[in-house]
């Protein structure tokens, strides 16, 4: 039976099959709308290096066949054939994406899938209809991507600006205009029987099974083509102009008819409709677009580029794609995915935003845990987010790192946390030794399987615990389990070896065998 995906779900192909011989099929129609659906090869920077790789009607198949585009078959619009183990190493990513062929939208669209079929047997299912969309004329349906193993991943973002914008997100854009007439599709070579990857027709009498091709070695791959479909987009130099009835004047020199008054600095002069003899002073506004001459004769206004389009511009700043449960939307910002079984707890008031059906409240922490957090300075105000959905966390615009713990042990200072999985232990530990002041001598252990997300300030660096490791105890953000931390006070930097410190200079010394670390923020809380 098929295991159903929703947006955002991913699992790992061999959670789903043994096999790598796969079928994906999609399935999408629409009154009146006509469907190109492809197939995008990235690389591990999510880019299409290699325009070989970009499976469609005009381009049916990858180098050593590794993807093929086999038309409309089984009750689909389009089905590829995607053989896991044969595809090369700097392909990390098979994005399948459908775009609008003409006019029309997203939202019109009827219910629809993108199926995966392994050995003739339909493994993953992901089911979406219009209602999911509004105004986007692309969309990514699903993801196959590399990461240790082969994984698959339903996404379902959208575009407005179809396959340009599609395109230009994964590093392109198209180099010149597709001709109007309507695109053939490739011819299938007709086949007696269907392959065995190949799912069961959806029509009342189903094939009889055959058995599994047989492949060869991939062949040497083909030089790149002449004409790539896509090119790097060249920067706009700005180009100056003259103002309706003006003639091109020097720069710094006034307007034909107009002067500048004795003592006035050089460049500036009497603005069209102002009294003689007065002048705009040094540092006065330029003028609105629509004005004849901005005052001050500073200089002109460039005429506006017509890429500089409002969904152009903030492209770059899309929603990045689906990864796994935690996923850094940038430097700044993490998004987690949440199911109702799987909770996380995050310092309260760190959400931005937040996509689904997610519920916030206030994650007591008893009276011991409130006493422990006033005598320590490590207790922290958490909120526990459960439902299903997104949530995006930030806090001050502090970058963010993703640390996942396999079984494993972190120490951190609590001001360091911003978010991590309920499914973690934590407790709080004392730091042996003389004692930082106010009370940052006590740390928080984190212990089991999930994902702690981390804050600094700055870009931090991570260094190797040695015989004579010293940390300011304020810029200490977190360290290995095995480093052993204690307090220690440096009679040799005193206060001037520390930013902030009024008081005697006090830091962390860590000992631990090799392959410890510590790691160290530029800023002191």
């Amino acid at each position: 039976m098929a295991r159903e995906f929703q947006r955002g779900h991913k699992a790992k192909i061999s959670d789903l099959t043994a096999g790598t011989d796969l079928y994906v099929g999609v399935q999408i129609s629409g009154p009146g709308l006509t469907f190109d659906i492809s197939c995008f090869g990235l690389d591990a920077d999510e880019r299409l290096s290699d325009d070989r790789y970009f499976i469609f009607f005009n381009q049916p198949k990858s180098p050593e066949d590794s993807i093929q585009l086999l038309g409309a078959q089984s009750g689909d619009t389009e089905s590829f054939r995607v053989t896991l183990d044969r595809i090369p190493s700097q392909i990390q990513k098979l994005s399948f994406t459908a775009t609008i062929d003409g006019a029309g939208q997203m939202s019109q669209i009827a219910p629809g899938y993108l199926r995966i079929v392994a050995g003739g047997e339909e493994v993953a299912r992901y089911s979406f209809d219009g209602s999911e969309f509004s105004t986007e004329r692309a969309v990514m349906l699903g993801d196959l991507y590399l990461k240790d193993v082969w994984r698959f991943a339903a996404v379902g973002q959208g575009f407005d600006g179809g396959l340009d914008a599609l395109l230009k997100n994964f590093g392109g854009e198209v180099a010149e205009e597709e001709p109007e007439a309507a695109p053939q599709q490739p011819a299938v070579p007709a086949q007696s029987q269907a392959p065995a990857f190949a799912p069961p027709p959806q029509a009342a009498a189903p094939p009889a099974p055959a058995p599994a091709p047989s492949f060869g070695a991939p062949p040497a791959p083909a030089p790149a083509p002449a004409h790539a479909p896509f090119a790097p987009t060249a920067p706009t130099s700005p180009q100056m102009f003259t103002p309706p009835g003006q003639t091109a004047t020097p720069p710094g020199a006034p307007p034909a008819g107009q002067y500048a008054p004795p003592g006035a600095p050089a460049g500036q002069f009497t603005p069209p409709g102002a009294v003689a003899g007065q002048f705009a002073p040094p540092g006065a506004p330029g003028a609105f677009p629509g004005q004849a001459q901005p005052f001050g004769g500073g200089t002109q206004l460039a005429p506006v580029p017509p890429e500089a389009n409002v969904r152009v511009v903030l492209t770059k700043y899309a929603e990045a794609p689906v990864g796994d449960r935690w996923t850094e939307q940038n430097a700044n910002l993490v998004r987690a995915t949440l199911t109702k079984d799987a909770p996380i707890l995050a310092k309260q008031g760190s959400m931005v935003a937040y996509q689904g059906d997610i519920d916030f409240a206030h994650k007591g922490s008893g009276l011991l845990g409130k006493l422990t957090g006033a005598l320590t300075g490590q207790g922290m105000s958490l909120m526990r987010c459960t439902g299903n959905g997104e949530v995006f966390l930030a806090d001050e615009a502090s970058r963010v790192f993703v640390i996942r713990l396999q079984g494993e042990q972190l120490y951190t200072s609590a001001q360091g946390v911003l978010a991590f999985d309920e499914s973690l232990d934590t407790e709080v530990r004392r730091i042996e030794g003389a004692g930082l002041p106010g009370g940052g001598f006590f740390s928080m252990l984190f212990s089991g399987t999930g994902a702690v997300v981390v804050k600094t300030r700055g870009v931090p660096v991570v260094l190797p615990v040695g015989a004579a490791t010293y940390v300011d105890g304020n810029a200490v953000i977190a360290w290995s389990a095995g480093a052993q931390a204690v307090t220690t006070t440096s009679l040799r930097l005193r206060r001037s070896g520390y930013a902030r410190q009024t008081t005697e200079a006090v830091n962390l010394q860590f000992r631990g065998a090799p392959g410890n670390f510590v790691v160290v923020q530029p800023f002191e809380v």
